[in-house]
Order: structure tokens, then sequence, then C-alpha cells
């Protein structure tokens, strides 16, 4: 199982030139992937932004999403957008996608908050057609023709697609129209449960293998680590209320706790496990890297 980080955009009050060191540090570290998470009524740095920064400054690490809020935008610019940064990357960005429980994030975008998981299903169907280079609107009257969209994504047929998901209808989503499914946490039962509707779905589409399995979750290591991280998952998750209290309580932040999460993750099969930052302090990068080896 891989090893990803988050960077820690998501911690407020990070400035750009400590996003762009931990960037580098990672590229030169164990680690596979780097992690962002998406808000709008929130103090994070918009995902495609960062992530090209952090594009600019390493070599080797894969970029990830995780998850962006795809019905916040307009299918055709995300499609330009992911194409973009995969062609600056070198084929190194996945997407991972999701629409989303705030509906404060749809007000600020402005977005429909209403029925955003059947745009989601028609804004992938629409950027794959772009990242395959088809014309939107081939209409023969030049006044109503719409080309193709470019520049063309280093990675054939665009981005990976990873949907995370926690309602079964959402979940099943994953496997018919994903490339892989982004749990939604770490908890082993509902992790596996979740995995298991995702891949029934995935067969029922007549899809050869099997879908990608990846997780996200928040970390803290070091002094006062459990309170730096259930301080952070109280905050960010609080609209969850009492679940996101439980979240809080059962956070990795402690060696041991990070060691049977990758133990446990492993066990499931999981593909990719991606720690996300509670702390905006470089020693967070440096005492994982420790751990991960």
């Amino acid at each position: 199982m891989k090893i990803g980080i988050g960077l820690p955009g998501n911690v407020p009050g990070v400035k750009g030139d400590f996003i762009l060191e931990w960037a580098q540090r990672a590229d030169s570290g164990p680690f596979s992937t780097l992690g962002t998470i998406d808000r709008i009524v929130y103090q994070n740095y918009e995902p495609f932004i960062m992530l090209a920064s952090a594009a600019a400054v390493t070599t080797r690490i894969r970029l990830m999403t995780g998850v962006m809020l795809a019905p916040l935008r307009n299918e055709g610019v995300l499609a330009k957008q992911a194409a973009s940064l995969d062609a600056i990357s070198n084929g190194r960005l996945t997407l991972g996608f999701g629409v989303g429980r705030r509906p404060d994030d749809y007000k600020a975008a402005p977005a429909r908050y209403n029925n955003r998981g059947r745009r989601f299903e028609e804004q992938i169907a629409t950027m794959r057609r772009i990242w395959a280079g088809e014309d939107l609107n081939p209409d023969p009257n030049p006044d109503n023709h719409v080309g193709p969209v470019g520049p063309p994504p280093v990675q054939k047929g665009g981005p990976e697609i990873l949907i995370g998901a926690g309602t079964p209808s959402a979940i099943a989503r994953a496997g018919r129209l994903g490339d892989g499914f982004l749990a939604p946490g770490t908890n082993p039962d509902t992790v596996e449960s979740a995995y298991k509707t995702a891949t029934e779905a995935w067969e029922a589409e007549g899809k050869p293998g099997k879908p990608r399995l990846a997780a996200v979750c928040s970390y803290a290591l070091g002094p006062k680590a459990a309170d730096v991280v259930s301080g952070y998952i109280r905050h960010y998750y609080s609209f969850l209320g009492p679940v996101a209290e439980t979240m809080a309580q059962n956070a990795a932040s402690s060696t041991e706790a990070i060691t049977g999460l990758i133990k446990d993750m492993e066990g499931l099969g999981m593909d990719e496990l991606v720690f996300l930052p509670s702390s905006g302090e470089m020693d967070q990068l440096d005492r994982l890297a420790d751990i991960v080896g």
C-alpha cells in the first residue's frame, strides 16, 4: 500500500512558501502523493492552484485532490484546468471528486445544491469527452460548432478519477463512473462494506479488473497531538455534530495509532492511504516520514 501526505494548505494561516517547502521535502521523502481538500467557505487554498504550485517544485510525487467538489464548478473549465495541470506535471494528477454536503459552499460559489449528484454524473461524462479530444458540438454550421478543448492531458483518456462517497447510491456511482473509490473514513468495517458496494457496481457495468481503493484521514504527531488533531476535526467537521466528535476521538495522533491504521487498511487491500496534516509545522511531515520509512 502506498502512503501519501496532504499539503498543509488545509490548515488556516499557513503561508505559501511553507507549502512549497513542504512539497519539496515530501517529494524527496517516502510519500507517493500530495493531497488536498476542497472548500469554498473555509480558509484552505484552492486545490488546483496549490497543486500547480507544488508541481512546479517537484518531479516525482503524484498530485491528488481528495476530494474536489466538482458541482461547484463548470465542467468545461474544470476539464481544461485538470488537463493543464496533468500536462504541466507530466501526468502526475489524480482527481478525487465528490459532491459535498455543505450548502454554504454552494451558496458562496454560487451553484445549485439540489440535484448535484445527477449534475456530477453529467460533468464526468462531459470531461471524459473533452479529454478524449471530442468536439463538444460537432455541428456542420460554423456558427454553432464547438471544437475540441485543449490542451490534451498527458494521461491517456484524462487523469484517473476517484470518487468519494458515503451513501449507497453515491458509492455505487464510484463503481459505475469512476476509476476508483475514495472511502468515507478509515473504519475497517465501513471501508470494507463500502468498497464491496463500489465493486459490485463496477462489475455490473462489465468493467475489467477492480476499482482502486484509497482513503484520506487527518493526523497529528508529537506533543499535544491528540488535542491538535481533535481540535482541527471538531472545527472542520462541525456541521456533522456528534459524528465529528466520534471522528475527533478516534483520530490518529500517535505512532502506534498510525502504524495500526496502516496495517488495518493494508489488510483490506487498500491501494493508497493519504494522511492530511492538522498542524502547520514541518515536524509533522518529518515525524510521519520516520514512521512510513
